[in-house]
């Protein structure tokens, strides 16, 4: 409505008419800081799927009740562990799916327009047929999309999902094990020849030995690094300094800095995928164990990315004024 006359010579100041929508867009739930929700907000560009700022105030929260922000369940986590466990979180994947699992339709738009090759590729290496692939692949965006009915209510496995580790990483496993699924109960509990184990779905516990493998395979591959990689790696990773920060500290353009990370971090994945199959796993199971979540780890990466010759990096790292 107007609050002033349309007679007035007065400056006219339309209000909101819809109060709900305005209390909306100001909510910040109890339980977290502002700015860190406001930070998670933005980042997560829920917005963009038609994601209440509510609706994924409530999703944060259940997640960080269910895992205790990462911490032992007998643990009293303090704000500096609940900002750790939400940022490490892939922000825009969990927003993604949750929208999904609501049923909004931008949502599944980009949903699909994201993952429906992907998804279909994956599936077709994973049974080894284009046609089963095609199947499998079919059948799982069923199964997502929520045909599944409980208590009178269309569920959607999107809702389990946890932000932990990648989406495309949950679907893949979630593949692998329907195609387990499935053989089994067509062939009877019969052994699966020819066929990798079935992978761990992301959010399960992985096995001691694989582990106990992938730590030695971080810390032989990181140990073989020059010390201006492991200067990068610290400075950007751990130390989460941003790509101009690096470059002023190193004179370079900061161009140069993203391309050497990036053929950094290709190079690291083929050398640490080369050696877990060194120490027997299959490319499979390779490749899924880079998708356990690094806090699962107990290795300490900050350590093993410093020389005994230098100085602590997080002392060389985001020295500069934050504003430059």
């Amino acid at each position: 409505m107007d609050t002033a006359s349309p007679h007035s010579g007065d400056l006219t100041l339309s209000l909101s008419s819809s109060p709900a929508l305005a209390a909306e867009e100001l909510f910040c739930p109890p339980q977290i800081p502002a700015a860190l929700f406001e930070e998670l907000w933005l980042a997560s560009q829920a917005e963009t799927v038609q994601l209440s700022r509510s609706e994924f105030a409530a999703k944060l929260i259940a997640l960080g009740a269910k895992r205790n922000h990462g911490l032992p369940s007998d643990a009293v986590p303090n704000a500096m562990d609940v900002a750790s466990f939400f940022r490490a979180l892939h922000l825009p994947d969990l927003a993604l799916a949750h929208a999904c699992g609501l049923g909004r339709e931008v949502a599944w738009e980009r949903f699909l327009a994201l993952y429906r090759k992907p998804i279909t590729e994956a599936a077709i290496a994973i049974t080894g047929s284009a046609t089963l692939g095609h199947d499998l692949a079919d059948s799982l965006h069923s199964q997502l999309f929520g045909l599944t009915e409980r208590a009178g209510q269309r569920r959607s496995p999107l809702d389990s999902y946890s932000g932990r580790g990648t989406l495309m990483g949950w679907l893949r496993t979630t593949l692998v094990q329907r195609h387990i699924d499935h053989y089994r109960h067509t062939h009877r509990e019969s052994p699966l020849e020819g066929q990798d184990p079935p992978a761990p779905l992301t959010d399960a516990t992985p096995s001691p030995l694989i582990m106990q493998k992938l730590q030695i395979a971080i810390a032989d591959t990181l140990q073989t690094l020059s010390a201006e990689d492991r200067f990068l790696l610290s400075s950007y990773f751990l130390d989460q300094c941003t790509l101009r920060q690096i470059a002023q500290l190193l004179r370079v353009h900061e161009a140069t800095i993203s391309r050497k990370l990036n053929r950094l971090t290709t190079d690291l994945r083929k050398r640490l995928l080369k050696s877990l199959q060194t120490a027997g796993l299959s490319r499979r199971g390779a490749e899924e164990a880079l998708g356990i979540d690094p806090r699962d780890l107990t290795i300490n990466l900050r350590s093993l990315l410093q020389t005994p010759s230098s100085r602590p990096f997080s002392d060389q790292t985001c020295s500069l004024d934050q504003t430059s």
